[in-house]
């Protein structure tokens, strides 16, 4: 059975933390010399600054589902010019893209550890209640983003980490690749969080068939997969 207010509570936490774990990125990018996020208004807790409508349509789906919801998505990737980092462009990229996912599980700790020391008894009347519920809520929402962003497959941060911290030649076997996970990873979620009929139509881009139809129209790049699973 579909808990809908816990849903909404998912929803709601998902789009307050995305903006912060993206204002994450941005601030470490800026500490480091680069101004691009600053110039493109991402240092900013705006939601439609920061908002990814694939990745919050997720978040959407995985929270109707019945029993356990999850609060899972993504948001807009920071756009960031590494060789203006003080600390060079490897290092510059890996301290930003870890800086989301530190960022969302420390606010997720922090309000936990708020909800755990303040007094329930603040907390009898029946709408008072929904306050501790709701943090409860937002800090597994932050804890679960940070886990999941730090998964090595593009395009979540742990892509970027996992790039900036392999040897050259597999860093660029990687990169080389990188796309077809982009088409790939969306497809395997949304088979994962749809019931019945719909999983089977949206497990379509999770084929090989349908991932050379859909990365084989840009002959280089498939070309360049071909290369690197070969070599």
């Amino acid at each position: 059975m579909i808990n809908v207010l816990l849903a909404l509570m998912v929803i709601a936490s998902f789009l307050l933390a995305i903006p912060l774990h993206e204002c994450g990125h941005a601030l470490m990018a800026s500490w480091l010399g680069d101004k691009t996020s600053r110039s493109e208004g991402r240092l900013s807790l705006s939601l439609p600054a920061h908002i990814d409508p694939l990745g919050t349509l997720m978040c959407v789906i995985l929270a109707f589902q019945p029993g356990l919801p999850v609060g899972l998505g993504w948001g807009k990737p920071i756009k960031t010019d590494p060789w203006k980092m003080r600390v060079g462009a490897n290092a510059g990229v890996l301290l930003v893209a870890l800086a989301g996912p530190i960022f969302s599980l420390l606010i997720g700790l922090l309000v936990a550890l708020l909800v755990r020391l303040v007094p329930a008894s603040l907390f009898v009347e029946p709408f008072l209640i929904r306050i501790p519920q709701f943090l409860v809520v937002f800090a597994n929402v932050n804890i679960c983003l940070a886990i999941f962003n730090i998964i090595p497959l593009y395009p979540l941060d742990g892509y970027q980490v996992l790039y900036t911290l392999l040897p050259q030649p597999p860093g660029c076997s990687v990169r080389q690749i990188r796309h077809l996970w982009a088409v790939d990873y969306p497809g395997y979620l949304f088979s994962t969080a749809l019931p019945g009929p719909v999983c089977r139509l949206s497990e379509f881009p999770s084929f090989p068939s349908a991932r050379i139809y859909l990365v084989g129209r840009n002959k280089s790049r498939w070309a360049g997969y071909r290369a690197v699973t070969r070599a």
